[in-house]
């Protein structure tokens, strides 16, 4: 296959905690860097040009947004979400605007994992 892959390589990790504020006060410490984005809802750093977000784990009934996302980056996410669904994907979360031009995504693969995938037009390697 030579055909151009529509994943551009791995952008972000969000890792999915119990609180917050200490999660934040230690990936403060772990990291030696200070978050840049600093919400109730989400807090990122920038970790050598990457994202490392932390994110409330969801409590909801029925919901469980697991331990860890990742996120591959992507030049266009609608097609790729629909593409991805076409190979046999399931929704996990259909494309939406987390801020700024910066979109998000992501599927269940055929055995339960989430494929995440970001549209993020500021991201520089």
């Amino acid at each position: 296959m030579n055909k151009k892959s529509p994943m551009l390589g791995l952008r972000t990790v969000v890792y999915m905690v119990e609180d917050l504020e200490k999660a934040k006060a230690w990936y403060s410490k772990a990291f030696n860097e200070e978050p840049y984005w600093d919400t109730p809802y989400y807090v990122g750093f920038n970790i050598g040009g990457y994202e490392l977000g932390l994110h409330p784990k969801e409590k909801a009934k029925g919901t469980d947004n697991g331990t860890v996302q990742s996120y591959w980056g992507v030049e266009d996410i609608k097609k790729t979400y629909k593409s991805l669904i076409d190979l046999g994907g399931t929704k996990h979360e259909e494309p939406n605007n987390v801020g700024g031009d910066i979109e998000v995504a992501s599927v269940y693969d055929p055995w339960k994992n989430i494929i995440g995938i970001i549209y993020n037009p500021a991201f520089k390697l």
